[in-house]
């Protein structure tokens, strides 16, 4: 049973929906105003200091956990479609995670469409990650985080770096990562009842902003659950059983691991997309962002 913390959550997307209901042809600063809410229900994370920063041309927030391994970096991409949010809205929820794996972590401002349609966000993304490895940064010793969208960044990101013949990055962990642009997971259906902010509809139109006039459905940098996962990075992937994106993050599971890849599903029971915006609110996001700080720990090793 969910804790009463994490009601908050819940409480903040079925306000979303009753504002986009009635208003469904909202300019799009309205609608990214309306994500810029998302922190509001994340705590301030103690013992971390934050600062701005421009690397590889991109705007970043680095988080910088007291008593962090300096060698340990994390690169952390933003959900929100590719359409909404930014480094700011993801700060403390990031910063949560740097202190529980024990690492640096630089939140990237990716391009986002339609502004930045596809190859943008990904572009962006293999900047970063080449960055990390000019400045000197271990390979073995940089993970992949991202949220929903920003979870399919990282998977574009580390597929990106593959094809550029770079080394791969130790670790991607994903959050309710969206995968599949055709939305063709039977938890669309399942959960449609009980996700209350992510739909088939609203995917299968957020699909076309980030692909543009030239994009292409079958391209793995585009739609990461059609991609070839021989040698993908150990994956951690966190979703929450109340969430049509469920199936994403199963499928793109299975099929890492039938490539001979380790990838591991943690669904939470009776949880939001997200639902680790609740850090430092509510429990379920604190064990899961523990969980996945002790595993990026063991798996960021030299």
């Amino acid at each position: 049973m969910a804790s009463q913390q994490s009601d908050a959550l819940a409480d903040l997307y079925r306000d979303w929906g009753q504002r986009i209901a009635k208003d469904p042809g909202m300019p799009l600063e309205s609608f990214r105003a309306i994500f810029d809410e998302w922190p509001t229900v994340t705590a301030e994370p103690d013992g971390v200091h934050f600062r701005e920063d421009v690397v590889a041309d991109l705007p970043v927030i680095w988080c910088e956990p007291d008593g962090a391994d300096e060698k340990r970096l994390l690169i952390c991409f933003h959900g929100g479609g590719y359409v909404t949010s930014s480094r700011h809205t993801h700060r403390k929820m990031f910063g949560h995670v740097a202190r529980a794996a024990q690492a640096t972590a630089v939140i990237v401002e990716y391009g986002r469409t339609p502004e930045n349609p596809h190859p943008g966000p990904v572009t962006d993304g293999l900047s970063a990650y080449r960055w990390a490895l000019d400045a000197g940064y271990e390979p073995s010793r940089i993970g992949l985080v991202g949220d929903s969208a920003g979870g399919g960044l990282a998977v574009a990101t580390a597929l990106a770096a593959r094809q550029a013949e770079l080394p791969a990055p130790g670790a991607v962990y994903l959050m309710s990562a969206w995968l599949d642009l055709r939305a063709s997971g039977e938890s669309y259906d399942q959960n449609a009842g009980t996700d209350l902010v992510v739909s088939r509809p609203v995917m299968l139109s957020l699909a076309p902003m980030l692909l543009g006039e030239t994009g292409d459905l079958d391209d793995p940098l585009a739609n990461p659950i059609v991609a070839d996962l021989s040698g993908f990075p150990p994956t951690l992937l966190q979703v929450g059983s109340h969430e049509t994106l469920l199936d994403d993050s199963r499928v793109f599971a299975d099929r890492a691991r039938q490539a001979g890849a380790d990838a591991r599903v943690e669904v939470e029971p009776d949880m939001q997309h997200v639902f680790q915006f609740l850090a430092g609110t509510a429990p379920e996001a604190d064990e899961a962002i523990e969980r996945a700080g002790s595993w990026l720990q063991s798996t960021l090793q030299a």
